[in-house]
């Protein structure tokens, strides 16, 4: 198949044919890998699921287990007296 290269606002596209994403399983709006190997552009349906919970994302940036990071990042919390209100704060 031959496409073009198009302008998208500030960006450039191609499109693809609704019969060639069927037969990929692909629709609007999934969420696609878009990479770059030996001069070549693949495109394949991300594999992430759609939203990372808190505990992923800590894990994924730390490079350790939830737990780990908890423990090494452990601290002892206080309350912090900020004296008698001195507008019209309601307590």
């Amino acid at each position: 198949m031959t496409t073009t290269i198009v302008k998208w606002g500030n960006s450039r596209g191609i499109r693809l044919p609704k019969p060639f994403l069927e037969s990929l399983n692909l629709k609007e709006n999934d969420k696609v890998d878009v990479f770059t190997e030996n001069n070549k552009i693949i495109i394949r349906k991300s594999v992430y699921p759609k939203h990372k919970t808190l505990k992923q994302r800590v894990e994924e940036f730390y490079g350790k287990s939830f737990e780990t990071v908890l423990k090494e990042n452990e601290y002892d919390y206080e309350e912090a007296d900020w004296g008698q209100p001195k507008g019209s704060e309601i307590w």
